[in-house]
């Protein structure tokens, strides 16, 4: 039993969810509705089920008992702990995205109530009181789960400050307009610029990296940048445009970007597109980790730490290139990084697409005849036998919902630029991935929503006995044969994160 929100009284609720802003929000403020069907809702239609938001309450409830200590991170497929959330210290880079994932929903409860699908009630007009009560308890929630980030706005010992506050705290100011969570932004930020090195244009990502294979402790020597570090841009530049003296926090977020155009993208030959209007600039593959000489910028070496090999294509980190580089144009307008965004994405998308065959399984309850085509091995050079049982070969769901939300962007900048094939490409590409992963990789095992105004909300699980945390399975945090730590095939907060954050995209472009 979940009962009612705790965090301040009814009236104060009340009053700060009446007062919210109502922008578009997207990156670089600039709005444009690429060219998708207008069935998107039903094509998608999982992303708004009662079932996400069910199994997000409860987690947010049993496991609030571990704060500010400890966050979600990651829910294994097997091993005795299968089922539950594995929660890790509040310093790991994870800890924003539950957090990000209470406002996410609560954005869909303020702004867009009609996208929550209550199967048991509630729906507006609101009859019995479920739907006001699961509004107030994502408030109280979310304001619960905030509160250890805002300390965590001084940490100056992790690139990774953009991951730990945005995904909460940018909806906290935007929805209501909370001056703490701006003010938390900016010390942020500007945490985040004390790791430019402005000798080598590049903010570092890592103090010290150490594998089974390999020990780099000396930052005199070594400047470690990672592909990730493109997506904490956005805090740099988010903080720029809030204040008034934001142009350094600017211009350190544009170098750091321009350098990675050199360090980690690989040219890759264009190759014969099964899509039409495919990207006809170049395409790019990217490393993993540059390790950089702090007096100039120049590469030492290239490796990886998470990928395969060094000279693999790790997914998720090409991911992080699709849409970090597809935020950066969106604040830029520099079309260079607009060409790499897509450079990354045709990449992607063609190893999707040329993946071996034993990716495909068969779909006996979704539209198509097999899933798994566009959810992305862990990989896309590491070696895959023939098997097709749906653990082998190895996946990352969670790179395919980071990917599809910089194909939303994309494509949303292609539109403005008066491109509409290309527009309608990405689009199409990120609803395809969406889709697929879906069929895949949610996670069978669904919960519901109860509620009476005598015990408020409750969650069931809707089969007995089948019970599962998270929302998509078939995630891999990290593979590397040399790992410290090696673990897979678990749901990753980030990819439930992404995932919830496409089906918000969508609705804010007003097509879901």
């Amino acid at each position: 039993m979940f009962g009612h929100a705790e965090a301040g009284n009814d009236q104060d609720r009340n009053a700060a969810i009446s007062s919210i802003r109502q922008p578009d929000i997207v990156e670089g403020k600039t709005f444009a509705v690429p060219l998708l069907p207008p069935v998107v809702g039903r094509i998608i239609g999982e992303l708004y089920e009662e079932n996400i938001l069910a199994k997000i309450v409860r987690t947010a409830t049993q496991a609030a008992a571990y704060l500010p200590g400890r966050f979600p991170e990651s829910v294994p497929q097997d091993g005795p702990q299968a089922g539950r959330y594995n929660l890790r210290e509040a310093e790991f880079w994870t800890c924003g995205f539950f957090p990000g994932i209470l406002y996410s929903m609560l954005e869909r409860a303020i702004r867009y109530p009609s996208s929550l699908t209550l199967e048991h009630g509630g729906r507006l007009p609101d009859e019995n009181g479920k739907f006001e009560c699961i509004r107030k308890e994502l408030f109280g929630l979310s304001k619960k789960w905030a509160e250890p980030l805002y300390s965590m706005a001084n940490r100056t010992d992790t690139h990774d400050i953009g991951f730990i506050i945005m995904p909460a705290l940018r909806l906290d100011w935007e929805l209501l307009e909370n001056a703490r969570s701006l003010e938390a932004i900016d010390r942020g930020a500007r945490s985040l610029a004390t790791r430019y090195v402005p000798s080598a244009k590049a903010i570092r990502s890592w103090d010290l990296l150490q594998k089974m294979d390999i020990k780099i402790t000396s930052k005199d020597d070594n400047l470690l940048v990672i592909i990730d570090s493109l997506c904490n841009l956005d805090l740099l530049y988010y903080a720029a445009a809030q204040s008034a003296d934001g142009k350094a926090l600017y211009d350190i977020a544009t170098e750091h970007a321009t350098t990675i155009l050199r360090t980690h993208l690989r040219p890759q030959a264009r190759q014969c597109s099964i899509a039409e209007n495919s990207y006809q600039g170049q395409w790019y593959s990217t490393c993993h980790i540059a390790n950089l000489d702090p007096k100039d910028g120049s590469i030492k070496q290239q490796i990886t730490g998470q990928g395969y090999a060094d000279d693999s294509t790790w997914a998720r980190g090409q991911a992080w290139a699709i849409l970090g580089y597809a935020q950066t144009y969106m604040w830029t307008k520099e079309e260079k990084f607009l060409h790499a965004a897509c450079g990354c994405a045709e990449y992607f998308m063609y190893r999707l697409e040329t993946s071996p065959a034993c990716v495909e399984v068969a779909n006996s309850d979704g539209p198509k005849p097999t899933k798994g085509r566009y959810t992305p091995l862990w990989d896309f050079d590491a070696p895959v036998s023939d098997a097709t049982n749906v653990i082998n070969p190895l996946r990352d769901s969670s790179s395919g919902v980071i990917a599809a939300n910089g194909l939303l962007l994309i494509s949303q900048a292609m539109v403005a630029l008066g491109r509409d094939a290309l527009a309608a490409r990405f689009s199409r590409a990120a609803l395809d991935v969406v889709r697929d992963i879906l069929d895949f990789a949610l996670a069978p095992e669904k919960a519901t929503l109860t509620y009476t105004p005598e015990n408020g909300l409750e969650v069931a699980d809707v089969e007995g006995g089948r019970f599962f945390e998270g929302i998509l399975k078939y995630g891999t945090a990290n593979n590397n044969a040399n790992a410290k730590k090696r673990y897979a095939n678990h749901t990753l907060v980030y990819g439930d994160y992404y995932l919830i954050e496409f089906g918000n995209r969508l609705l804010r472009m007003g097509i879901a």
